[in-house]
């Protein structure tokens, strides 16, 4: 008998939640600001979707300045002149006008701390949580997502808005799949589920299942602006809406770079990686390949060192850069190694104009910026053999080779080598080569391909 009560309450909770869902977004429609929202909850990862950010708010002040551009961020210290500030000090972008602020209180939601299971399908329906807080304080005439939350599409809809994202990588990729389904081990597919094949068809179902919900989701964007060609062919096939997805290459500071002389001093060669300290982006690695190429130099050739560049968001980060720095002293490599948290823009060019390398080792690298960034100041790119830096970046220019990609430590620590070796000529003429292709993928570039895609939606529908 309680049966018959339970089963109707639950349906009519259910109704009930449904409703005030259908009526705060009918509020929200009719409260929209003259504005362009961007979803963007850390401000101050430092990476390239940063970058990216606030470039894109640059272009949007250029192009209609009676717009308004605000940011939703969990950064509770974030000001419009701190953020303005931190554009130009960490970025060298400088804002026409400072942002407005939205802060928000739920963003331990998106915290993959906060799911230690099912930590994607968690991702997402918390940011579908952080995002209806973000639209209730303020909504916008446009949705801006910069940072790759798809499940937040659908709700900017309900609440009338333009969704338009800028997407840096798929959530979720047939690569992922492959992965799974080959049962091999990486940073997102852990061993105890590589190693069972239950665990691992389980996963399969799991994967298979989200990949739906995200081309579902993702479908809901009015335009989806892409950074790579690889990006763009899983985007397709993901969400399955080839006419509103146009590639833009992201923002590179390659005019600040370029003026950096390519000639390098002699004494102590330098190998620069610059990365946030993510599991993803492999230091290890490098730091593997830099040992074993270290060993293996000739006597009578110096020393090289290797600096590592990078932001810590969170403790996580911390904590996997402390390894970082008890690996170099277990592989006994510490005295050739420098570490640099969290620096300025400024001290990054000085870093990259006295680098004769850059090293970059993430797998599926949706693009790589920190790789063109080494090609624009002249430091030879060893780069990963997959995605962006394969499909769109290190490739030749003009006949001539701009740099190496490799997977293995072994590739690596050879690449290293072969630079250190490399006569200044030859080196010379490399970075040329390598400074010319990084043109390819300016500031200005990203302006005009982003202008011109964003246009059609904001200038038409804003006037």
């Amino acid at each position: 008998m309680a049966i018959l009560f339970i089963v109707p309450a639950m349906v009519a909770a259910f109704c009930a939640m449904i409703l005030a869902l259908v009526l705060r977004g009918v509020v929200g429609r009719m409260s929209r600001k003259k504005a362009v929202g961007f979803f963007h909850p850390y401000t101050n990862d430092g990476g390239g979707g940063e970058r990216v950010l606030w470039c894109a708010v640059r272009a949007i002040q250029e192009e209609i300045p009676d717009l308004d551009c605000l940011v939703y961020t969990g950064d509770h210290d974030a000001t419009p002149q701190s953020l303005a500030a931190r554009a130009v000090d960490r970025f060298g972008v400088t804002l026409l006008s400072p942002v407005k602020v939205v802060h928000l209180d739920k963003r331990k939601w998106i915290e993959e701390t906060t799911y230690p299971h099912f930590t994607m399908i968690g991702q997402s329906l918390g940011s579908m949580y952080l995002a209806w807080e973000a639209l209730c304080k303020l909504s916008p005439l446009y949705y801006f997502d910069t940072s790759g939350y798809a499940f937040t599409y659908p709700l900017a809809r309900l609440f009338g808005c333009k969704v338009i994202c800028y997407t840096h990588y798929p959530t979720i990729s047939t690569d992922m799949l492959s992965r799974v389904s080959q049962r091999s081990q990486m940073y997102n597919n852990d061993a105890s589920i590589a190693k069972s094949v239950w665990l691992s068809r389980c996963k399969m179902i799991y994967y298979t299942f989200f990949s739906w919900l995200y081309g579902i989701v993702g479908s809901c964007t009015h335009l989806a602006m892409v950074n790579s060609s690889w990006t763009k062919s899983h985007i397709e096939k993901l969400w399955g809406v080839s006419d509103r997805i146009k590639r833009v290459y992201p923002p590179c500071d390659t005019s600040g770079l370029q003026v950096l002389p390519s000639k390098r001093p002699a004494e102590i060669p330098v190998i620069i990686s610059v990365a946030q300290f993510r599991p993803e982006k492999a230091h290890g690695l490098q730091l593997e390949a830099f040992s074993v190429a270290v060993k293996r130099l000739d006597s009578s050739l110096p020393k090289p060192r290797l600096q590592f560049v990078g932001s810590c968001r969170n403790k996580s980060d911390k904590e996997r850069l402390q390894i970082l720095k008890d690996k170099a002293i277990e592989l006994n490599v510490n005295e050739q190694v420098e570490f640099h948290k969290n620096i300025t823009y400024r001290n990054l060019v000085g870093l990259l104009g006295a680098a004769v390398a850059g090293i970059h080792s993430m797998t599926d690298e949706h693009f790589g910026i920190s790789v063109v960034e080494y090609m624009a100041a002249g430091a030879i790119p060893i780069a990963h053999n997959s995605a962006g830096p394969k499909m769109d970046i290190v490739l030749d220019e003009d006949g001539e080779q701009t740099g190496f990609l490799a997977c293995t430590v072994e590739e690596y620590a050879d690449a290293i080598l072969r630079v250190i070796r490399m006569p200044q000529t030859e080196r010379l003429t490399m970075a040329a080569a390598a400074k010319r292709r990084a043109m390819r993928f300016s500031e200005q570039r990203f302006y005009d391909d982003f202008k011109s895609a964003v246009s059609p939606i904001i200038c038409h529908t804003s006037r």
